[in-house]
Formats: structure tokens, sequence, C-alpha cells
């Protein structure tokens, strides 16, 4: 025995994602897009049987060190400190990558009180999440809290078909503001007290990229009473001040509770994807007293780092520094399809109340020179470029500034882009840009796209991966937590099966993909997306042994079932980090206070 492993892992089904064995992983994968989901078995690196399955993994220093017979692992690696473990059948994949999320986000979702509906949470209708709102009031978080605050509802579950307004929220408080999320991110609503304190009236105009509902129409020189329900940047100043009130050790505590929950999910890289200066500032002080676990790869609001009169007021670094390393920038260019806040080039099916028929949303920067002034200065300085562009419309306002910028040092990213034409996902190949796109949608709100916001033909071709595969590009695939929780598995199932939450119908089979190709989107793809694959992203020896245990294989399991699989174990460069060791790290706390904002998604 030359050498001795640390670990050696046997006995289940090894899933690599490493292209060079990919004929094997996918030998028996059906095209994804008649639905079978791609089964398949799995294949083999580091070993001379070549194609033949691998049946053990060996891990040392962090690093995985051979992949190949298990006979082999144990004569060649196995020695007397060397732990052995039998996986009992279940499946060992690369680390979950988290192509976009918000890690502060993922903390205060596990905090304030879960208006989420089925199957995530319990609200169903006003009732139930006035009821929500008012227990979370009186728990030990709530009740030192200034603000009483829930994030989750959906207005498209909800029995009344219709947000919560300053009315319905008076009812759970008179004496302290009142703050329910929408589950997008991109509204919410306040009680009366929370419009007083944003000094929002009758007399306020909305801001330009946002919306304050009102209970009439305008009767000049006033704008109309507001309702409570406020949008896009009529609603970010609400966000910031119910977060700025939490109690000092919650707020101490949401990055490492975020990286703890993502970690339950398998992730072992995670994003936070919109960030201030000074929120990146608390995240590295945090990873400085309490190292993640995880990695952590940042992108600061780009209007605030281009407008910096310093070359790299980031610190961008390939490097990772107590679990962090900064990356670029991330612009916001509109809303969301779902809250009908997203940009598009035709109009929704149908508007939001007080709107015309010719809706089509809005942007969130109107003036195409500022977008391009960001984007190049972000490629001038070696910056990775990240944009949330979910309608049709911004995703063009995108194009135009990158194709006028030029190429970036890592790959330009168009986050969510639900709303793609096939002529825009043929100018992401051309360009070079990586669709990163928020497949869950199919799932959460497919039944409300068809039948609200874009009709059936716009919504069957939501998150087009199957257009992007055809054109050769990697595209991959986000839960961007909070707005869904972080859950790796329902990422996975949603590629697969785009079967909607309520009517359960399939939406655009066309677009389907293999399970191998969904894998794929959450572990090599995204370690391209992040400039990382030469150290993660699949089972290959010399890559950091960033592992994810499964109760089953998602390639050989029934499409359908993916859904059902569990996260067992998530190991980060060779250490168990979920489930936690009883004394780990995440029970420490960090001792000066980091000041997150809530990102947009």
């Amino acid at each position: 025995m030359a050498q001795q492993a640390d670990l050696i892992l046997h006995g289940g089904e090894i899933v690599t994602v490493a292209e060079n064995t990919e004929r094997t992983e996918n030998a028996e994968r059906t095209d994804g897009a008649d639905g079978a989901g791609g089964t398949g078995s799995t294949g083999s690196t580091g070993s001379a049987n070549g194609d033949a399955r691998p049946e053990a993994v060996a891990v040392k220093d962090g690093t995985i060190v051979f992949v190949g017979p298990r006979q082999e692992a144990l004569n060649q690696w196995s020695g007397p400190d060397t732990v052995v473990r039998d996986l009992e059948g279940r499946a060992l994949l690369p680390g979950f990558v988290d192509a976009h999320g918000h890690l502060g986000g993922i903390g205060l979702q596990a905090t304030i009180a879960n208006l989420l509906a089925a199957p995530d949470g319990d609200v169903t209708d006003l009732g139930s999440l006035k009821d929500k709102l008012r227990a979370w009031a009186e728990s030990p978080v709530g009740a030192d809290s200034e603000w009483i605050v829930g994030f989750g509802y959906d207005d498209a579950m909800l029995t009344e078909g219709r947000h919560p307004t300053r009315d319905d929220l008076d009812e759970v408080s008179t004496d302290r503001p009142v703050l329910a999320v929408h589950q997008s991110f991109h509204l919410g609503a306040v009680n009366s007290l929370g419009l007083k304190r944003l000094g929002y009236s009758a007399a306020t105009p909305d801001p330009e990229g946002g919306v304050i509902r009102r209970r009439e129409l305008a009767v000049p020189p006033a704008y109309g009473e507001p309702d409570g329900v406020l949008e896009e940047k009529a609603f970010t100043p609400a966000s910031d001040l119910a977060l700025a009130g939490l109690p000092e050790r919650e707020q101490l505590m949401l990055f490492i509770t975020g990286a703890a929950t993502a970690a339950s999910f398998g992730f072992t890289t995670v994003q936070e994807g919109g960030t201030t200066l000074a929120n990146l500032k608390a995240l590295r002080d945090t990873a400085a007293a309490v190292p993640f676990g995880v990695d952590v790869v940042a992108y600061v609001k780009a209007g605030e780092a281009t407008s910096s009169a310093l070359d790299d007021p980031i610190g961008v670094s390939d490097e990772y520094v107590g679990g962090v390393r900064a990356a670029g920038v991330k612009l916001v260019l509109d809303g969301s399809p779902q809250g009908r806040t997203a940009w598009l080039t035709e109009p929704y099916l149908t508007p939001p109340a007080g709107q015309p028929e010719d809706y089509c949303g809005y942007p969130a920067e109107p003036d195409d020179a500022v977008v391009a002034k960001q984007v190049s200065t972000a490629v001038e300085r070696g910056w990775q470029v990240l944009a949330h562009v979910n309608g049709d419309a911004a995703i063009d306002q995108f194009l135009r500034a990158v194709e006028a910028a030029g190429p970036g040092r890592r790959p330009t990213v168009a986050i969510h882009a639900q709303t793609a034409r096939e002529d825009q996902v043929e100018a992401f190949a051309r360009l070079g840009i990586v669709p990163s796109f928020f497949s869950m949608h199919t799932y959460y709100w497919g039944d409300w796209y068809r039948g609200t916001v874009l009709g059936e033909q716009r919504a069957a071709v939501i998150s087009p991966a199957r257009w992007a595969l055809d054109r050769g590009l990697r595209y991959t695939s986000h839960h961007d937590a909070p707005v869904a929780l972080p859950d790796s598995i329902a990422v996975l199932s949603s590629q697969v099966t785009r079967r909607t939450r309520t009517d359960e119908v399939v939406l655009g089979p066309e677009q389907r993909v293999s399970a191998l190709e969904a894998v794929r989107a959450i572990t090599l793809n995204a370690a391209h997306q992040y400039g990382e694959q030469d150290r993660k992203g699949s089972i290959e020896v010399g890559k950091l042994a960033d592992l994810v245990i499964l109760s089953a294989n998602p390639l050989t399991v029934d499409p359908e079932a993916i859904r059902d699989i569990e996260v067992v174990e998530t190991i980060k460069a060779g250490t168990t980090i979920h489930p936690p060791a009883p004394a780990g790290r995440s029970s420490a706390t960090p001792a000066t206070a980091p000041t997150p904002q809530w990102g947009c998604c």
C-alpha cells in the first residue's frame, strides 16, 4: 500500500457525471423529449477498467484519489486508519452546486413566519396566513422583532385568489408594522402602520421601477390611497426595514443558518446572488469568525459596484477564504412572471387589477445606456456578470448590452430566463451566455402561467432547457431560495417531469430533459458556470471530495419517483457537513453582526 485513504465509499450506485464516462452513465437513457427521464447505469474514472461501473471512491486530504473497482480500492488505499463505509445500495453523486440563490435569504426563510402553500407549508387562505403571522409574533424571535414578518404567500394558491391588503394585515396587528412577503420576493403587503413607517400615502408617487397599488383611482393631485400591496422598488424599502428590525442574534446567524440549510439539501457550493458591498463585508466577517462548511460565491449589485471609485471594490478572486469568494456582479433588469411584474414583449394574458389590456410589465432599469455601462464596466474589470432576466423584453435588453461589451473572463449568465424565445436561446449560444433556468417554476406556477399569466402556448416553453441542449449550451438550473426552498431534488424532478403542482399536467413535454442532464445542470454545468469545473462538479480523481449520498439513484428510478428521493448525507472536501456533528461549527456565533438586506431573486 503506497498511501492510505481517509475514506472509502462503496456498495452503492456511483454517478460520476464525468464527461469521459458519459456513454456508460447514459447507456440506457432515452431522449428527454419522450419524458422517460433518462435511466441508466453509472460510469467510472481513474480505473483500469475503462467503462466498467465504479464500485468505490477513495478520498484523501479532501480530494478524490481513486474511482473504480471495490477490491482495487481496498487493496491500494485501505489502511489502519481508513474509514471504509458501505453505502448499502444508496446513490453517490457529486455535491450539488447552487447556480443561483441567496444564502442570507435561505437563513431568513428559516427564521421568519412560513407563509408557503403545500408542499412546503400549509397556508391555504388569508385566514391561515394571518394565523401564521400572529403565531410568529408571539414566538421567541417574533416577540423581539420590531416588525411582524412572514415570507412565501402566493396569491395563485390562496382561496381568495388575491394578495392580502392593509386591511387584512391590520387584523394581525395595529400596534406593530406587519409585512407579508410574496413568494416571488418581488412583491409584498404591509398593514396601515407599515405604510406609515414607509411614508407611503395618497400623496406618494410610484417610484421608478415599482408600483404602490391603490385602493381607488387617483384623484389629482393625489395618486390614490395605498391598499398595502407593494411591487418591486416600492416593496424593497419595506423588506429592508423589516429585516433591520429582527433581533441582533438572528441577524448574526442568517448566513450560518442558510449554509446549514443548503447543506441539508446536498449543496456543497452555494451563492449569495446580489448583495451590497456592506453585506459582502459582513459575509467575510462571518466567515472569518466561523468558517463556512460550504463554499459561498458572492455577487454584488452591479449599480453599486460599477459606480465605485475603486478599481475593484468587490475583491474578486478565484480562491476561497474561510469558504467565501467574490466572483462578480448581479444586475436585476425586471421582476417576476408569477407576480406579473416581469418585462415582456407581448401582453400578459390577464393583466393585474387596474392595468390596461396591453400591459407587458416594466423594466427595472429603463435606460439601456445604464445597463450597457454596467455590463461593459464589469467585463473590463474582469468581473463575472449575472443578470436577472425573466421577461423576454428584459432578455433583449441584456443581449444588447452583452453584445456591445464582448465576452468576459467568466461565462456571462442569464438568470431565470423564464420566457426566453427560441431566437434568444440562439443568441445565448452565439454570445456564450449560460442560461440558468428557474426550472421549479414549471411545478410551482405552471398552472398559474397557463391560466392567468401567459396562456397555454407561451407557458409551455418557460425554462426551455431542451432548446438550450439542442444548441450545445451547458444550461444550469437553480432554486433561487428563498423564493423556493433550496430543494435540490425538486430542481431535478421539475426538469425531468415538468409536472405542475395543482392540475398535475406536463407543461411543455418537448422541453423535458433526461435525469442525467438534470443532474448535470446542478453539478458539472454549474461548476463550469463558476469556472470551477477542474475541481468540482463530478466524481473524478484530483477533484474535491464534494459528494452527496441520496436514498436512490435519480438516473434509475421512475421519473415520477425522483421527487421522493431523500438527501441522506452531504460531504464537503471529505468531511460530512450534513447531518451536522453534535458540536459542529454551525453552532458557533460570529462576534460581529452582519447587516444583510433581502436580495431580489
